[in-house]
C-alpha cells in the first residue's frame, strides 16, 4: 500500500488517467470497425468515407499517448491498401 501522500495522489491520478485512456481506445477501435464492416459489405465510397473519418482519430490517439505512432501508422496503411483494393 502507497505510504506517501504523493504516492496516495498517483495511484488516484493513474485511476483516472485509465478510465480516460480505456474511452479514447474504444473510441478508436469504434471507428476502426467502422471501416473493416464497409470493407467488408464493399462499398468502396463508404469505406473511403469511414477510413477519413477514423485517421484523425488514430493520430488524435497518438498525440493523446494512448497508441505508439508506428501502431497507429500500420493501422492507417493496411486500412488505406484494403480501402483501395476493394
Amino acid at each position: 500500500m502507497a505510504n506517501t501522500p504523493q504516492a496516495r495522489k498517483r495511484i488516484r491520478r493513474n485511476e483516472r488517467r485509465a478510465l480516460i485512456n480505456t474511452n479514447r481506445m474504444s473510441r478508436i477501435r469504434t471507428f476502426v470497425k467502422k471501416v473493416e464492416s464497409a470493407i467488408a459489405g464493399g462499398d468502396k465510397s463508404a469505406a473511403a468515407a469511414a477510413l477519413k473519418e477514423a485517421q484523425p482519430e488514430l493520430a488524435r490517439g497518438v498525440a493523446r499517448g494512448v497508441l505508439h505512432k508506428n501502431t497507429a501508422a500500420r493501422k492507417m496503411s493496411r486500412l488505406t491498401k484494403r480501402v483501395s483494393a476493394l
